[in-house]
């Protein structure tokens, strides 16, 4: 598993201050169960988020036009073009197309969530808000990688940060401070927005049903211990490391699957070398609990991904669906077994940071898979092991074929309460065949240590030594 138990056009400095807004409003979730049930927004709106998207896209394309020029000085005769041309693949930069879209795609999806809308209903606004973009916002073609970024990424990730939000008004007090309106500001803005400006129609709270979350969150530092396929990059081989992983929804009796991201799973990794380096991102589509006797559980079903990685070398992103299951095996009173194994395919993208390698901009259909496992030891340690590939095809995207692997193994020893330390070897693997540049690899494998924030201190097991389900 990925974490572990409680109850209840972008620069890359502004998508990491981003993730680092996630990282801190995560930080300060309280370790404890969510407030009381509470009715959703008696008055959703289908009017509110439509007039919100048109809104949000024509001054994004204002401040673009000021930013970046020519590209987003659109009128009716470039809709016009854009409305008969057909969607291309185009080649923005890497952290414009699969960090930024995907971030436009959650403000679209948030502004509907935030007016009272479900999920699926929201994905449909946030899919059309990018066609909106794609054709309006734009003077160049609409682009294919661009509306999954956006419409599809940009749903999954919106739908996690409008659960985060709506979490932390869950649990604040009744007179809450500036600091936690501030934090849910900038995880939810949408959210924030909607309730200040059109007052009790939105004030309502969205429910977590008693879902049980957990956070963990690294403070260090990695260093490189080998790599391949370095010769035309600025490789820093030491980097300062900010890492946090949260995981809702955990299987505990009593919290049932009924709607989209009922269970999901986040993780943020920013670095001093490169900003962000990685986030992943899966959720819970359209599933169920299950279990095999009083000591195993688990969620099993059809999940929605979206995937980051660069480790300085090159850059991956997937957006993909797959078949998943986590769950819990508490093996003896002093051992439990988590784990996560998921399988399905997606549409990803491949970039080089080598300079001036066009040739080494790769989009296609991806098959992918993932493994990951945690042995814990009662309430002093954790060993945790995982692997993730994907298989960037040349279907449906451009020739070539890519292969990435990436795989870690994390040691933690808790100290005293809830805070640890934790010693991490992470090795990311990059093979990669084009037609004019032929075979390439690029390896890059480092060693991590690292202050660990828990949760709680039994490492996110949800089965208590008897079998039973732990208490809240």
């Amino acid at each position: 598993m990925d974490a572990g138990l409680q109850k209840a056009p972008e620069t890359p400095a502004r998508i990491t201050v981003v993730a680092l807004r996630t990282a801190l409003f995560a930080a300060l979730i309280p370790s404890g169960v969510g407030g009381q049930e509470q009715p959703p927004p008696a008055t959703p709106s289908y009017v509110i988020p439509a007039l919100e998207i048109v809104a949000f896209d024509g001054l994004l394309n204002l401040f673009d036009r000021v930013a970046f020029g020519r590209d987003y000085y659109s009128d009716l005769r470039s809709i016009k073009r854009n409305l008969r041309t057909g969607w291309v693949l185009e080649h923005d930069p890497f952290e414009v197309n699969q960090l930024g879209h995907p971030y436009q795609g959650s403000i679209y999806h948030g502004f509907a969530r935030a007016s009272g809308l479900n999920f699926w209903t929201s994905l449909g606004y946030t899919f059309a808000g990018s066609m909106l973009w794609e054709i309006a916002g734009e003077t160049t073609p609409p682009s294919r990688n661009d509306q999954v970024a956006s419409g599809i990424a940009g749903a999954f990730l919106g739908e996690a940060l409008f659960r985060l939000g709506s979490l932390l008004l869950e649990n604040a007090p009744e007179r809450s401070g500036a600091g936690r309106r501030w934090v849910t500001t900038a995880v939810a803005p949408t959210l924030a927005f909607n309730r200040q400006v059109f007052g009790n129609r939105f004030d309502e709270v969205f429910e977590s049903r008693g879902a049980a979350y957990y956070r963990r969150i690294h403070i260090g530092a990695t260093g490189t211990t080998h790599s391949k396929g370095d010769s035309a990059v600025h490789l820093r081989r030491n980097e300062g490391v900010f890492d946090i992983a949260m995981e809702y929804g955990l299987p505990v009796d009593g919290y049932t699957y009924r709607r989209p991201f009922d269970y999901f799973s986040l993780q943020a990794t920013g670095s001093t070398a490169n900003g962000l380096e990685s986030v992943f991102l899966r959720g819970l589509l359209v599933g169920d609990r299950y279990g095999l006797g009083v000591r195993h559980r688990g969620v099993w079903g059809l999940y929605g991904n979206y995937d980051y990685i660069a480790p300085q070398l090159f850059r991956v992103s997937s957006t993909g669906v797959t078949l998943a299951t986590t769950g819990e095996w508490r093996v003896s009173d002093v051992i439990a077994m988590q784990g996560t194994v998921a399988a399905g395919s997606g549409f990803a993208a491949v970039g080089s940071l080598t300079e001036g390698d066009s040739a080494d901009y790769h989009y296609g259909l991806a098959p992918q898979a993932m493994i990951g496992g945690r042995a814990i030891f009662g309430d002093r340690a954790s060993l945790d092991a995982g692997a993730r590939e994907y298989y960037v095809s040349r279907i449906a995207g451009t020739p070539g074929h890519d292969n990435i692997l990436r795989a870690e193994a994390m040691l933690t020893v808790r100290l005293h309460r809830q805070t640890a330390v934790s010693a991490r070897y992470l090795v990311t693997r990059r093979d990669a065949f084009f037609p004019d540049a032929g075979n390439r690899r690029q390896v890059r494998g480092t060693l991590g240590l690292f202050l660990t924030l828990l949760g709680h201190h039994r490492f996110g097991s949800v089965i208590e030594t008897g079998g039973g389900p732990r208490p809240p």
